[in-house]
C-alpha cells in the first residue's frame, strides 16, 4: 500500500524532527505506522490497548538497534548538523558517511516492526 498523504505527513521527521537532530525519524515513523493501525480516529472511539503495547515494544527494540550508535537521536546516529549545508551535502555524497548507519537502521527497524506487527496480529487472533 502506498499512501502519498501518509508519506507527506511524516516528511519533517527527517533529520530528527525538522533537521533538529532530536529523536530519530525512523523511530517516529515506526510509531506512526503503529498508531495508524491501532489508534482511535476520534474521542468517541474506544482506544485499542495494542497501541501502547506495540509502541512500547517498538521503542525498546529500536533502543537496542540504535545502541551501537550511541542513542536514539538523529544526532547520535547520523552525526550531522542538518543546519550546515556542506555537512548535509557530504552526508549524501560520501558513500562512507554516517548515512550508511541510517540505511542499516531503516532496514533493521522495518524488519523489527514487521515482526512486531505479525506477533500483535497473531495475539489478536489467539484472543478471539
Amino acid at each position: 500500500m502506498r499512501d502519498e498523504n501518509a508519506v507527506r505527513a511524516v516528511g519533517a521527521f527527517a533529520g530528527g524532527i525538522a533537521g533538529s537532530g532530536n529523536v530519530c525519524g525512523i523511530l517516529l515513523g515506526g510509531v506512526a505506522v503503529i498508531s495508524s493501525l491501532y489508534s482511535r480516529g476520534s474521542l468517541d472511539e474506544k482506544e485499542n490497548p495494542r497501541l501502547w503495547a506495540a509502541s512500547r515494544k517498538f521503542l525498546e527494540r529500536f533502543q537496542e538497534l540504535a545502541e551501537p550508535f550511541g542513542g536514539i537521536s538523529c544526532r547520535d546516529i547520523a552525526g550531522v548538523n542538518w543546519q550546515d549545508r556542506e555537512a548535509v551535502r557530504e552526508y549524501y555524497a560520501d558513500r562512507e558517511s554516517t548515512r550508511k548507519n541510517c540505511i542499516q537502521l531503516v532496514g533493521e527497524a522495518a524488519h523489527a516492526l514487521g515482526v512486531l506487527l505479525e506477533e500483535a496480529a497473531a495475539e489478536g487472533r489467539d484472543n478471539r
